[in-house]
Parts: C-alpha cells; sequence; structure tokens
C-alpha cells in the first residue's frame, strides 16, 4: 500500500519509519524545505521519559493567578475572539482533578517508556544515527521546601508507575551536577531520574529523513496540503492545490495545519498551541555549564547539553497561533538562565527559537482512526512530540496494518479527548 504521511517533523518522520518497515510505500509531504523546521527544530533537547505528568493537574488553577500577574511567569495567556481557544481552555480547567491527571499520567508513562525502549533499540540497529545524544540523567531541582517536599511525597507513587528516581538534599544535587553551586542557599533539594535521555530533535530528523531515503521514502518538500476531500463513503483524499496527492492511506502527523483540514471533514481535534522559546548558546565556561539536563522546577526552564552547545527551553504561551518572537520573553529565558548558570554560555551569540507545541486539554495525544477507512491520526504530543514520537510512530504502523497495538491504546482515541 502506498502510505501519505503529511508533516516532516519528528513525529511524522517516525510514522514514516515504522509504515516503512512494514513494507509499505511511504511518501512524506512537508510544506517547508527541510524536515523538523517548525516544532521539532528547537525544542527543549530533554527525552524525558519519566516526566510526562499533564499539564492540567489539580495544583495548576490555584498557581494561575499568579503566574498571570507576572512578567516572568512561565505561563502567559493572552484572550482572544477565537472559539476554540475558549473551548481548549474550558476543557483544560475540568481536566484539572488529581483523577484526571493520575490516569493521564499512567497512560503516557507506558507510552513514553515504550517510547524509550524503541529509542535504545534504533540507536543500536542504526549506530550512525548522529544528534548528540546523551544518556547523561535528568535532575529537577526545586527551590522552595514546599515543592521539593511534594516531590519527595510522590516518589513511592512514581515507583509504582516504574520510575526509578532518588531524592538529593542540596548537597547531593551539586555533587552529582557541580554547576549548580552557584545556587547556594537558593537550592533546597532535586529529584534525580538515571534513565533519562538528552538530544538534538533537529539532528535526529536529518538522520532519519537520510535513513528513510536509503528504503526508498519519497520527500515532496515545499507541498502544503490545502484540503481533505472526501472523495467516497470512507475515504478521503489529499490536495496540495488542485494537485490530488494519491495514496491509499493518509496519515495526518503535521501538528497546528492538521486542525482546519480535518473541520472541513466535520472532524474536530481540540488541540491549541502552547507556544515556547528556546536559546541555544555556545559553552564557553565547560565547568560552569551542566552536563546532566537540568528542569528548574519554580521558573519551568530545561537545560540541554548537546555537545558543546547548551539548549535552553521554557514557557508556555497561549496567545495565538503564530510562532512570532516576543523579544520580552526571550529576555526573561535569557535572564533566569543567566542567573542560574552565569558565564556557563556566550548569550550574545545564541541562537534564538519560538515554536507551537500543539496540546490537547488532557496532554492525550491522538493516535487514532477516523470515521474514514484511510485516514490517521497521529497530533497533539505537545512538548513530547520528541519523546513521544517513536511510540506513536509504532502505534499508527500498528492501525494502519489492523493489527493488534504494541501496547493499549485506551485514552489516545479522539473520542477520549
Amino acid at each position: 500500500m502506498h502510505v501519505l504521511v503529511i508533516g516532516a517533523g519528528v513525529i511524522g518522520l517516525a510514522a514514516a519509519w515504522y509504515l516503512r518497515a512494514d513494507g509499505h510505500q511511504v511518501t512524506v509531504v512537508e510544506r517547508n524545505q527541510d524536515v523538523g523546521l517548525e516544532t521539532s527544530f528547537a525544542n527543549g533537547g530533554q527525552l524525558s521519559y519519566s516526566y510526562v505528568a499533564p499539564l492540567a493537574g489539580p495544583g495548576v488553577l490555584s498557581k494561575l493567578p499568579g503566574w498571570l500577574l507576572r512578567h516572568d511567569s512561565p505561563v502567559r495567556f493572552r484572550p482572544s475572539a477565537d472559539p476554540e481557544q475558549w473551548r481548549w481552555l474550558l476543557q483544560f480547567v475540568r481536566a484539572c482533578t488529581l483523577e484526571q491527571s493520575e490516569a493521564c499520567t499512567r497512560k503516557l508513562l507506558s507510552l513514553s517508556f515504550f517510547s524509550r525502549d524503541l529509542m535504545h533499540e534504533l540507536l543500536v540497529h542504526e549506530p550512525d544515527i548522529r544528534f548528540e545524544h546523551a544518556n547523561a540523567g535528568k535532575l529537577v531541582v526545586y527551590r522552595t521546601d514546599a515543592a521539593f517536599d511534594a516531590a519527595c511525597r510522590l516518589l513511592d507513587y512514581q515507583r509504582s508507575l516504574g520510575c526509578e528516581q532518588d531524592a538529593l538534599d542540596a548537597k547531593a544535587c551539586i555533587a552529582r551536577e557541580p554547576a549548580l553551586a552557584h545556587l547556594g542557599s537558593q537550592l533546597c533539594g532535586g529529584i534525580f531520574t538515571a534513565s533519562e535521555d538528552s538530544g538534538d530533535c533537529y539532528q535526529f530528523c536529518v538522520s532519519m529523513m537520510q535513513l528513510l531515503r536509503e528504503r526508498g521514502v519519497g520527500f515532496r518538500f515545499g507541498t502544503a496540503v490545502t484540503q481533505l476531500r472526501e472523495v467516497s463513503a470512507q475515504r478521503v483524499a489529499a490536495y496540495a492545490g488542485e494537485e490530488r496527492l494519491d495514496a491509499d492511506h493518509i496519515v495526518l502527523a503535521n501538528a497546528a495545519p492538521s486542525v482546519p483540514l480535518l473541520r472541513a471533514l466535520g472532524i474536530r481535534v481540540p488541540l491549541y498551541p502552547l507556544k515556547g522559546y528556546s536559546l541555544t548558546a555556545p559553552v564557553v565556561a565547560d565547568a560552569a555549564a551542566p552536563r546532566i539536563s537540568i528542569t528548574d522546577f519554580e521558573r519551568k526552564i530545561v537545560y540541554a547539553r548537546l555537545g558543546n552547545r547548551l539548549r535552553i527551553a521554557g514557557m508556555a504561551d497561549i496567545t495565538g497561533r503564530l510562532a512570532d518572537i516576543d523579544l520580552k520573553r526571550v529576555a526573561t529565558l535569557r535572564a533566569q538562565s543567566a542567573a542560574t548558570f552565569p558565564g556557563a554560555v556566550d548569550f550574545d551569540t545564541a541562537a534564538v527559537w519560538c515554536g507551537l507545541r500543539p496540546a490537547t486539554p488532557k496532554s492525550m495525544p491522538v493516535i487514532d482512526g477516523t470515521r474514514f477507512a484511510n485516514l490517521w491520526l497521529n497530533l497533539g504530543q505537545g512538548a513530547l512530540g520528541f519523546t513521544l514520537a517513536l511510540a506513536s510512530g509504532r502505534l499508527i504502523g500498528d492501525l494502519v496494518a489492523r493489527r493488534e497495538p504494541a501496547i493499549a491504546l485506551d485514552g489516545f482515541g479522539l473520542r477520549s479527548m
């Protein structure tokens, strides 16, 4: 069968990988001139397999007023006349319960652990993939006793779900990552997870494209799919302008642009873009820059070492559908990271990026079919796209092949959203 994958970010490329492994003819269609130029280009760089709890949690609503009143808040909201924004927010508020958060966390962990297994398997069989991959672990640091104590209370629950984590006091955190020494009394403790990885998602996308081409997968760049047309009661066809892109099956993996395509078919997917920012700066003082991945819990900033560069990422802005850079947000990210790791990097030559990370209100990706027998959805991984890509792609392969999914898909269907 010929399968058309729409979107050449990490989600689409992972789907193409497993579809090709199943023997299908695969063509990847991308509106940009290269792979991974949007959400996948300069994300946080962390393969965060044990940290997949949804954004909607029981403690979020009480924090929102304070966040929204601060100029340096990790979350920013700009209301608009877009009814989909308000619909998404209402569903998000309804999802902020302990029961919902725990249920989603369990399901997301099953997906992320499967993805971790697939990544390690891929690296064994394809050792030439180069994307600054490292398995140095991840340390989440806490600046208040209350936040650290709350994290420690969750350790037994996390372990029951398969997470292997250790609580470290401030002295042990600095012993694990000496670059944190500057924080001094600001550091109350941390949770260390040895199994977490890091890497450059764009480099991964480029390597995957090369491997896919070697295996006969076709790529059409600069081709925007503008419409999905119903051609029978059971099938749709994809069009780029007036050109029909012939295929037996279609996999939508193009994040935000999928929403209007599906709406025209009467399919509503609750996706809304959360804008994030990153800085990628050359390391100028090796001892001052972290070697392991760091997440600053209070400031919601992540740090990932990518060779001789440091990726600094954060923020979740609900401000519309444009990936325009707000220089004030960039300045906040720079100031907070410079205070955490002073002198570590050259900010004057840092590459600035912002991107849209379309997520569902529950942070659960949509991995599902539709009422059309040849249309499949692989959407809504949000900030966890790199982490969940391989598992999501493998499961789409299972669905297209009509075989039993490798893990349970309960909760990832469109009706569950």
